[in-house]
């Protein structure tokens, strides 16, 4: 307890049914006039108030005679307004105080507030024996509750002041307000002290008082036991009368369909003995319906039942480019594992993780994998399971007890060799009810999964004829312990051309039948698709692609339903008569050239896009402001590419004082959208070098690439993603890393004929393929002797 003093006019906040103690923390909400403005009025002093208990807690309105006179000096924290008028405030103990005298009740209460130190115990044997009897009383108080959580035992226990001792032990464990306010009235150590202990010693009689009549009335349940000798005792004599016992069929039909399972050994020893106990059981007794799941969910499982497998690599080859257009290299990795497949004759332990953005067809490719095999195909979401139970099920003991995911869709699939999708295994989450992707790792491992024990099932389950493929977004968030078991499969963006061939090949004729159209009803030419692709959607795969269409179909639906209309034909005229102006269009800043505008390419987990990085030059002292909600990452890159200007600016004919004169301002728009990665130091490098030199940026140029403080272009990923989206958006000329020219072949075939690609491996080269000559009205920090010598740059000969 603080010794300092508080004697002072305060407002006074009645508390009901809660006891407020020095050095403690509480939350409490407040909606009565009176104490909303004596928070008010706390709030606009010192945040000091005097927090006291009613008497009565039932009441609403009150007056000092309700009131006790000793409370607590606390300090307001934070106040937060909930729904209608109340409050919530959080506020801390600091003092024991006294009311002298109140001096005001109208608006609000207040009062002259006396504060004084604890009297503390001079004798220290004295004040050890009283700590210990306190210690040993409350051990035996939480022993005999049962309540007491061993950290607030131990917290409490710890403390080694017997008056925040006392005060510790009553605030945590004391059940009535009025015992409470009891200890809080005593400002001398040893008679608080006392106090406490005859209210715990009391307390705790009490409680085994309670646990000895609990005891008594545990002994008169076995009347239960009577009645269900008596209910046998009937059941026997309908039996003997030929009449129908409840239950009888149920129990056969399970019998006779485990015993037409091929059980193994242990399940099979299992199921005798829940037979058994399910055949003694009572009707209407609460354990029938658990063990009836239990074993509905025996009799249900698979056990030894498997499909035949179809590895006819021309099969799967023919399904999956008759299901799918384009994704090439996903085809033939999903070929050679089925070639894997049939020469082990099982999965082989690999489980393939397709990661792409949203809308490539990830959960499709899943499906014509099964189609091809023959197998049963299940999917199972992961996305937002943060539950270990999910996976592995409940324990019995529980009630609402249920099996886990995986044997869930094993009893689903109705084989033992399903074609199984655990979708989005990158949204797992994991919290204190246990970590799911810990539980999947038994799961994914040849090693182990032979026998899979599901906490519900209690049995070891044979997973290792299961072929399991996962689906991600984004690779980065994938637990690693289970991304290492995994082989990841790249499904990366489409281009146009992809996208018009997917939509005409698939998506049209899928929305046409979903809408109760009629074959070839609905006509939409090449140039309407394009329409479509360029100017009503992006993304990188095709699900607004296919959204769009079916606007389409539905208007063509409403022209066959009102006006007899056999065929609509979609030009583009009626796209943009249907659909409204177009939702996207080439962004202006690549219609021209302008100094400290760069077009930056960024990755993202639904496809690559376009950033306009701007920079600003202004008086000051050198001062580099970023603004746009910029990652650590991508600020650390602005100040490596900010040093190396400094370090170089001669070179670029920029003042080599220019950060003694200038402050550069960096934005990258749309600040509502956070931006993060290394791959945006080149574009701000030369969007500040435009900035100071004057010198104009290409408005058809595009880069991406990271920086080293010596000018050094880094290696960076998510390149086919990024170059489509600057495809898109008209870019004609395309800076990357030299390090990145190994991943050339990894780029669209689009992109490779139609955009001018330029490998760099210093900044130089970089300002080379983007600037232009220098304006000299435009560079405030341009130094007009020493000429702008920009050197070629490395162009990519095979484009």
């Amino acid at each position: 307890m603080s010794d300092k003093n508080y004697d002072k006019y305060m407002p006074i906040i009645p508390l009901r049914g809660l006891t407020v103690f020095p050095d403690m923390l509480l939350s409490f909400d407040a909606g009565r006039d009176r104490t909303l403005n004596a928070i008010n009025e706390a709030a606009e002093r010192d945040q000091l108030c005097f927090l006291i208990t009613q008497k009565d807690a039932q009441l609403g309105e009150v007056t000092p005679q309700d009131l006790y006179e000793v409370g607590t000096v606390a300090r307001i924290k934070q106040v937060l307004r909930l729904q209608g008028e109340s409050v919530r405030v959080f506020a801390e103990g600091i003092a024991r105080g006294r009311i002298d005298r109140y001096i005001r009740h109208v608006p609000y209460f207040e009062g002259m507030i006396l504060t004084q130190p604890t009297a503390l115990m001079q004798d220290d044997l004295l004040r050890e024996a009283m700590a210990r009897k306190l210690r040993e009383a409350f051990e035996e108080y939480g022993r005999a509750s049962g309540k007491v959580g061993s950290e607030f035992v131990l917290s409490a226990l710890a403390d080694e002041q017997v008056g925040k001792l006392c005060d510790a032990i009553a605030a945590g464990v004391l059940n009535h307000f009025e015992d409470k306010q009891a200890i809080l009235e005593e400002f001398d150590e040893e008679a608080r002290a006392r106090k406490l202990l005859a209210i715990l010693r009391r307390e705790t009689e009490i409680m085994k008082l309670e646990a000895r009549i609990q005891g008594e009335v545990r002994k008169n349940t076995e009347r239960s036991q009577k009645e269900y000798y008596l209910r046998e005792q009937m059941r026997v004599i309908r039996k003997e009368l030929g009449e129908d016992v409840d239950g009888s069929d149920e129990l056969e039909s399970l019998r006779e369909r485990l015993l037409a399972k091929a059980l193994p050994e242990e399940a099979r020893k299992k199921a005798d003995k829940e037979l058994a106990r399910y055949a003694q059981l009572p009707q209407g007794s609460h354990e029938l319906p658990g063990l009836q799941s239990y074993l509905e969910l025996l009799a249900d499982l698979p056990w030894g039942e498997e499909t035949e497998d179809n590895y006819d690599l021309a099969n799967a080859r023919k399904v999956l480019d008759d299901e799918h257009y384009g994704l090439e290299k996903v085809k033939d990795r999903v070929v050679e594992h089925l070639a894997v497949c049939k020469l082990k004759n099982s999965p082989g332990g690999t489980i393939l993780c397709l990661v792409g953005p949203p809308g490539v067809g990830k959960t499709s490719i899943a499906k014509s994998v099964a189609h091809a095999t023959g197998r049963k195909f299940v999917r199972m979401s992961l996305g937002g399971v943060h539950d270990e139970a999910d996976i592995r099920g409940h324990r019995r003991t529980y009630i609402g007890a249920a099996p886990g995911r995986i044997i869930a869709a094993m009893r689903e699939a109705g084989s033992m060799n399903p074609v199984l999708l655990f979708d989005e295994i990158d949204k797992l989450g994991s919290d204190v009810r246990g970590d799911p992707a810990s539980a999947l790792l038994e799961v994914f491992d040849v090693n182990q999964n032979s026998a899979f024990r599901d906490h519900f099932l209690e049995l070891p389950f044979d997973l290792s004829q299961v072929m399991f493929i996962t689906t991600a977004n984004d690779r980065s968030t994938i637990p690693r312990p289970l991304l290492d078991r995994m082989e990841v499969i790249e499904l990366e963006s489409y281009t146009s051309e992809e996208k018009l061939q997917i939509a005409r090949r698939h998506l049209l004729p899928k929305q046409v039948a979903s809408h109760g159209l009629a074959p070839k009803s609905v006509a939409v030419p090449d140039e309407s698709l394009w329409l479509l692709i360029e100017e009503y959607t992006r993304e990188a795969g095709v699900r607004e692609l296919e959204r769009r269409l079916g606007d389409l179909c539905r208007k063509a639906a409403v022209a066959a339903v009102s006006e007899g209309k056999r065929r609509s034909v979609m030009t583009p005229r009626q796209v943009s008569r249907l659909l409204g102006p177009p939702k996207y269009k080439k962004k202006e800043q690549q219609k021209g050239d302008r100094v400290g505008v760069v077009n930056g390419m960024a990755w993202t987990a639904v496809g690559g896009c376009l950033l306009e990085v701007e920079v600003a030059v202004v008086n000051g002292k050198g001062n580099l402001e970023l603004t746009g909600s910029l990652g650590d990452v991508m600020k650390e890159s602005a100040h490596a590419a900010f040093t190396y200007l400094r370090t170089h600016a001669a070179e670029w004919g920029i003042d080599p004082l220019f950060y003694e004169k200038f402050d550069l301002h960096i934005h990258i728009p749309e600040g509502a959208v956070p931006k993060d990665g290394p791959s945006a130091g080149v574009t701000m490098a030369t969007a500040m070098a435009s900035a100071l030199s004057g010198a104009p940026v290409r408005g058809n140029v595009a880069m991406t690439g990271e920086v080293s403080i010596r000018g050094r272009v880094l290696a960076v990923g998510g390149l086919k993603e990024k170059t489509l989206a600057a495809y898109r958006e008209g870019i004609t000329t395309i800076v990357l890393p030299a390090e990145n020219q190994p991943d050339l072949p990894e780029l669209s075939e689009t992109v490779r004929q139609n955009v001018r690609l330029v490998f760099a491996q210093d900044l130089s080269e970089v300002f080379a393929a983007a600037l232009l000559p220098a304006d000299e009205k435009q560079a405030p920090a341009r130094k007009a002797q020493v000429p702008v010598n920009l050197p070629s740059a490395a162009v990519c000969r095979t484009c």
